[in-house]
């Protein structure tokens, strides 16, 4: 009987085993590693196994025709190989690095970011305006960054060597207009918006991407909060005026309003200015800000509204004229900014946004007028879709409207109007190229035309990134940038050509552990510039695109928030050398605001005794180039270094309660920017001149700031 059982044994075990087929074969990654662990089955069934150590598999199925081999291991991607079961026989399967979002290549050349969601952040959330001296405006604390020149005398963003209308601002993807408050000349201004309000700052100094346009140094984006997290009320309470923000949740819905009254007045009175500036009616001014933001679970909805009025008279010493020079200026502005944002289904989705402003002034010089409205509306749409986790596409389309007119309205004489308007419309497509963790591309074009200008021009943009270790990277970045000439020379002129810039970045990267290390090399190439015949840009004038520029220099910033308990600091070192041929210059040279070295130093430090944030900034920028008639070469000399040490303190009264001084140009450094001469020589053949300094040398701002908030614990400190 023993052999009948052997019998029965062989019996069922061929049965079992009848149709079997073998899967065999080794799975490595790119450079040949064997893979261990990785899952290896057949889809829509139980048949598979692990692999080995050698990265070997085999396993037996009774399934037949063709199927699909799936391999999975994390950190790399999935592998699916399709084909009859009996060809699935020693395969040599090869798995590709997933791309990681939170460790892998970033493209980084030319932006500084502050954000939640960017882990490529120099910056943490809003804190770009807890600087000292900055005073609550965005872009006085990013001046504080390198690739930037501080101007002292004007108060705007000049980058690597570009005047500050080579800037442009936007907020949710939608243009600003006119992002500055009114100013008179050599008064420095600050920007329109409240920090309050933004979760978000991307700073491009440079390389920036295809869907941005009409800027050839830089754009500086912010982007509105999407979801407050809580209800709360902030009261201000300034020597200079006062401030009120509420924020109110209706389940999906939320509305953000920030409101304030600026009056220097009280301030002129007690330190009145003593550098060449009478304030007959100080600078007075009532703004305000909201947000209303609709969340729904695959769309956003949200509407910015903004609104400034601002009215000043003074009188200016001038070296032309033996009594002070009168100048008057009331200015209305209004933007209006929507954008609705929705996610469709295979990783489609789209923004689509229109914005609006209305800029008005009303300018009094002696007893003549000076009337300016300027209209302008930006409409945009744009598409994203992700087609896996190794590219990503955006495309879209713009279009920009610009209805601008002014009119002189002398005492005696004939009045004198002048007008602009263009339609300006742009195309853009861009997409992010991911081949590994390690190495990843992004490659753009950006077509626009003018039908003033009756001009189209193409802007190839390109950025490489490469990553050389856990914490460090190498980016290059190539981009034509395209820009109207300013309307002060189109509406006298319409036969213009935009200006050009090419850029050129090379940038390294280092972050690790509360430390950021950043250095990038670049070179601008700019033509097409505009020059004049004139003093001024006039009617007469003889217009034409003949100017060129370069611009090339070194920028370094390090920020460490981890080596010294409760320290938060960041230094900024940037090296510029420029030159340019345009405007009336009457030769290439170094315009009057690009120092060749800028340094920043920036300091915060937390004081658990004092329930106090203590902090210091300090600037410095080497002598500005100026033009002395006295000299026969063309803006040969140089003015004195720009030196500024602000201080700031932060008393928390109690969690939601803070008492906050600060005091710009602490050591009062005799600062001058240029100088101004005289019309003619004086009697011994000397050009006498006027330096012109900030209308006081320190400015000393004292606030309380309270917050309501539900829980009890929010404050004001990140804003300050």
């Amino acid at each position: 009987m023993k052999w009948l059982v052997y019998l029965i044994f062989f019996l069922f075990f061929s049965i079992d085993n009848y149709g079997q087929t073998i899967i065999s074969g080794s799975v490595t990654d790119n450079e040949n590693n064997a893979i261990t662990g990785a899952n290896v089955y057949l889809e829509g069934t139980y048949d598979g196994s692990s692999t080995d150590s050698s990265g070997s598999f085999t396993f037996t199925t009774s399934e037949s025709g063709s199927r699909a081999l799936i391999v999975s291991m994390m950190g790399y991607e999935t592998h699916m190989e399709v084909a009859d079961v009996t060809f699935l026989l020693n395969q040599k399967i090869i798995l590709n690095e997933a791309v990681n979002s939170l460790t892998g290549v970033t493209l980084t050349a030319g932006t500084f970011e502050a954000g939640n969601n960017s882990k490529a952040s120099v910056l943490k959330p809003l804190d770009i305006v807890t600087t000292a001296g900055a005073l609550g405006d965005v872009v006085a604390a990013i001046q504080t960054l390198p690739g930037t020149t501080t101007v002292n005398e004007d108060g705007r963003l000049f980058v690597r060597g570009g005047e500050a209308d080579e800037t442009q601002v936007f907020i949710d993807g939608l243009r600003v207009f006119q992002p500055f408050n009114a100013s008179a000349n050599n008064i420095p201004t600050r920007g329109r918006f409240s920090p309050f309000l933004f979760k978000g700052i991307t700073f491009s100094t440079g390389g920036y991407s295809a869907e941005y346009g009409q800027a050839l140094s830089g754009v500086l984006l912010l982007n509105t909060i999407d979801e407050p997290v809580q209800e709360k009320t902030d009261i201000s309470i300034m020597t200079v005026g006062l401030g009120l923000g509420h924020t109110e949740i209706w389940g999906d819905q939320s509305l953000s309003i920030n409101t304030s009254y600026i009056n220097l007045a009280p301030y002129e009175t007690l330190i009145p200015s003593d550098q060449g500036i009478r304030w007959n009616s100080p600078y007075e001014s009532f703004s305000g800000e909201t947000v209303f933001r609709s969340k729904k679970d695959k769309s956003l909805f949200k509407l910015y509204a903004g609104f400034t009025y601002a009215d000043f008279d003074i009188e200016q010493e001038n070296i032309n004229f033996e009594e002070y020079v009168p100048y008057q200026q009331k200015n209305n502005n209004f933007y209006l900014n929507a954008s609705y944002k929705h996610f469709l289904a295979n990783e489609w989705s789209f923004n689509t946004g229109a914005s609006i402003s209305y800029d008005g002034n009303v300018i009094g010089l002696f007893q003549d007028k000076i009337c300016t409205n300027q209209t302008a509306a930006h409409l945009k749409f744009k598409v994203r879709k992700g087609f896996s986790n190794r590219f990503n596409l955006n495309f879209g389309i713009e279009h920009f409207i610009t209805d601008y007119s002014d009119l002189f309205r002398p005492l005696a004489g004939l009045e004198i109007k002048n007008y602009y308007n263009d339609n300006l419309s742009a195309i853009f497509i861009e997409g992010d190229i991911f081949l590994n963790n390690r190495f990843a591309v992004k490659l753009g074009t950006r077509a626009e035309y003018s039908n003033t200008l009756n001009e189209l021009n193409f802007a190839p943009r390109v950025s490489l990134a490469y990553k050389s270790g856990d914490h460090g990277q190498f980016s290059l970045a190539y981009g034509d940038f395209y820009q109207n000439p300013q309307i002060d020379y189109l509406k006298y002129n319409q036969e213009l050509k935009m200006a050009r810039t090419s850029h050129y970045i090379l940038n390294y990267q280092y972050l690790s552990d509360g430390k950021t290390f950043r250095a990038e090399a670049y070179y601008k190439d700019y033509q097409n510039l505009i020059k004049y015949n004139t003093e001024f840009p006039q009617f007469d004038s003889d217009y034409n695109n003949q100017g060129s520029g370069t611009a090339l220099g070194l920028d370094i910033f390090w920020r460490d928030n981890k080596s010294f308990k409760n320290l938060d600091y960041w230094l900024s070192y940037s090296y510029l050398s420029t030159e340019r041929d345009y405007l009336n210059f009457p030769q290439r040279a170094t315009p009057n605001f690009a120092p060749n070295h800028s340094f920043s130093a920036v300091t915060k430090y937390w004081v658990d005794k004092l329930r106090s944030q203590v902090g210091l900034s300090y600037t410095f920028g080497s002598g500005r180039p100026y033009n002395d008639p006295n000299n026969a070469d063309f803006l040969a000399e140089k003015t004195s270094s720009y030196n500024n040490l602000s201080f700031n303190w932060a008393y928390l009264i109690d969690q939601q309660k803070i008492l906050y001084f600060s005091v710009s140009n602490v050591l009062g450094f005799n600062n001058i920017s240029n100088y101004e001469y005289a019309n003619s020589p004086n009697s011994n053949g000397i050009f006498e001149r006027l330096a012109i300094r900030p209308p006081a040398d320190t400015f000393f701002f004292v606030g309380f700031f309270w917050t309501i908030s539900t829980d009890k614990k929010s404050n004001q400190l990140n804003n300050l």
